[in-house]
């Protein structure tokens, strides 16, 4: 069974930064990500990348955020920077593995104004 693990939320001032972390157990993951959901809202895709690298963003973030992943320890980041009040929700991580999805429990995230 893969277990996702996310960590780094937080309450942070608009203009402030936050990196969230995410662990999956197993290996072989072609995509990984981070989708985030406010409340009353849809869980919509922030940014998710390859195996290989390469990264796509929602344009919401596009400049703002970056995703990295490290392979061989199943593990994604979102670094976040001059955040906003509207990006406050709860973060969740996303593994793919083969037609699988898996996904973690979530991390608040909180921007004040």
């Amino acid at each position: 069974q893969v277990r996702v693990v996310e960590s780094g939320g937080g309450l942070v001032q608009a203009g402030g930064s936050l990196r969230l972390s995410c662990a999956a157990s197993g290996s072989s993951f072609s995509t990984m990500g981070w989708y985030r959901q406010a409340h009353g809202k849809q869980r919509d895709v922030v940014a998710q990348i390859t195996r290989g690298g390469f990264a796509v963003y929602a344009s919401s973030v596009k400049g703002r955020f970056t995703i990295s992943r490290d392979n061989a320890a199943s593990t994604v980041y979102l670094q976040m920077t001059s955040l906003k009040p509207e990006d406050t929700a709860v973060y969740y991580c996303n593994a793919r593995q083969g037609q699988a999805d898996y996904w973690g429990q979530g991390t608040q995230v909180t921007v004040s104004s």
